[in-house]
């Protein structure tokens, strides 16, 4: 948890840096004039709203042994200038337990909700990677109702990042990896997500 809070302060300390430095050195325009720019005409929307809808697939660690789940992620961000920006992010998972779990073969479903910072690298180029740090809360259902395994939720730390490619000035898609952390049954567990999204700028 320390790591994922240190985590979350670095990004808001460079989230304030960024911001305060302004948008690009007046000089890229000039640059950008040169017929070096001959090589590409397009130019990424840097509108203040963005949103993403897509596949996730999680490997999560409630138990010891990992199990895997599939569901959809959605995620709504608003920047304030070309770097920094707030959002708020859903994501679902559905999936079985396996071995992993007694009784064994268990169909669970988890949902995580947060919001926290984001710094993109928004540039006029096809390419922009980006981090965030988000926080919220995991909540995990089990079609088991005795014993520990059941209905839990816990506070939870995501941290990670990804590449946004421009297909078009509004439209992109995103590639998008996190690791999550939360607290049941008396102890941490960390698991992985992987997104692969539609992106809207607007």
């Amino acid at each position: 948890m320390r790591r994922m809070l240190t985590l979350l302060g670095s990004i808001l300390v460079v989230s304030t840096l960024a911001a305060a430095q302004g948008p690009a050195g007046v000089g890229a325009d000039s640059k950008s004039s040169s017929p070096s720019r001959s090589h590409s005409t397009f130019e990424a929307d840097l509108s203040n709203w963005q949103i993403s809808l897509g596949y996730q697939y999680g490997r999560i660690n409630l138990t010891g042994t990992p199990y895997t789940t599939h569901g959809l992620n959605a995620s709504v961000t608003r920047f304030f200038d070309r770097w920094v920006g707030i959002e708020g992010e859903i994501g679902t998972g559905f999936g079985n337990t396996g071995a992993t779990t007694t009784p064994s073969n268990l169909n669970v479903n988890s949902v995580f909700a947060g919001g926290g910072a984001r710094l993109a690298l928004r540039n006029r180029s096809r390419i922009q990677p980006w981090i965030h740090a988000v926080v919220g809360i995991d909540h995990f259902h089990f079609n088991q109702t005795a014993g520990v395994l059941g209905t839990n939720s816990s506070v939870a730390f995501e941290g990670g990042g990804g590449i946004d490619y421009m297909l078009t000035n509004h439209w992109a898609i995103r590639g998008q990896a996190d690791v999550i952390e939360t607290h049941l049954f008396a102890t941490y567990q960390r698991h992985f997500q992987a997104v692969g999204a539609i992106v809207l700028n607007f």
